[in-house]
């Protein structure tokens, strides 16, 4: 027999869900987004509302994190401004991620300058975008990494107490850089399937390897890539090894490895 749950039970228990609130103005993109945060983030309640007024009703709820949609207008734009004051006040514990239609340096800065905690542009892949979210609900912070010269590539940021724009110094980023072009080409190899969102035994079974053997890969990837998790790697991954790194090896993968 299916459980059956009684609806005011289940409405009680979301109650007690830690909570992310999207606001977007416009009605179809912000019913794609609230269907695909409540599938990839089930562990909190997804909220949504046209403008940051609908705010006032969360007074009472675990808000972790706001989206703030803001399309192509600039962030010193008054009511972007007004917007993030009002996020600010009616929900002080919430970090702050911003959606914007541009993902220019200058426009970055002045958001992390404000506080945000991220900054997603609407050009990025989905599954970027939510690794971005994840990250800064465990207290870390995503921007665009700035690279001159070349398109943009998204990259994380750890949080750091000496400033609003969680940057690391260039000693440590030129470190990491180094590490991550060490991985071995099966390290490549289980990091490019960690990419896909694919879970251990799935990648055990594509490359022919054991469960225990790709965990242990991805120990060594992420020591490597200072990843405190699967998601800070595979955005090291994206952000740094050269492309010509991340194809995988044309020859069949052995069947098995110890």
């Amino acid at each position: 027999m299916h459980d059956i749950t009684n609806p005011s039970k289940r409405l009680n228990e979301s109650l007690h869900l830690p909570v992310l609130v999207i606001i977007e103005p416009l009605l179809l993109p912000r019913t794609c987004i609230l269907q695909i945060l409540r599938r990839e983030l089930d562990e909190l309640e997804i909220l949504d509302m046209a403008t940051a007024q609908g705010l006032d009703c969360t007074s009472a709820r675990d808000v972790r994190l706001v989206m703030l949609s803001i399309a192509d207008k600039p962030i010193g734009d008054p009511s972007v401004e007004d917007d993030l004051a009002f996020v600010a006040e009616c929900c002080p514990n919430a970090a702050t991620v911003v959606l914007s239609n541009h993902d220019d340096e200058p426009t970055v800065q002045a958001a992390m300058q404000r506080g945000v905690r991220g900054f997603l542009s609407s050009s990025l892949p989905i599954e970027i975008a939510i690794a971005g979210l994840r990250l800064v609900l465990v207290g870390g912070a995503y921007r665009p990494l700035p690279v001159a010269g070349i398109n943009r590539i998204p990259d994380f940021e750890p949080p750091d107490a000496r400033g609003p724009a969680y940057l690391m110094n260039e000693g440590a980023r030129v470190a990491i850089d180094r590490s991550v072009n060490d991985l071995t080409p099966r390290e490549q190899q289980v990091l490019a399937e960690l990419e896909l969102g694919l879970p251990n035994k799935l990648i055990a079974a594509k490359l022919g390897l054991s469960e225990s053997t790709v965990k242990m890969h991805i120990q060594h990837i992420m020591r490597k890539c200072a990843a405190h998790n699967r998601t800070e790697a595979v955005l090291r991954w994206r952000g740094r090894l050269p492309a010509h790194s991340r194809d995988h090896d044309g020859g069949a993968a052995p069947m098995h490895e110890t």
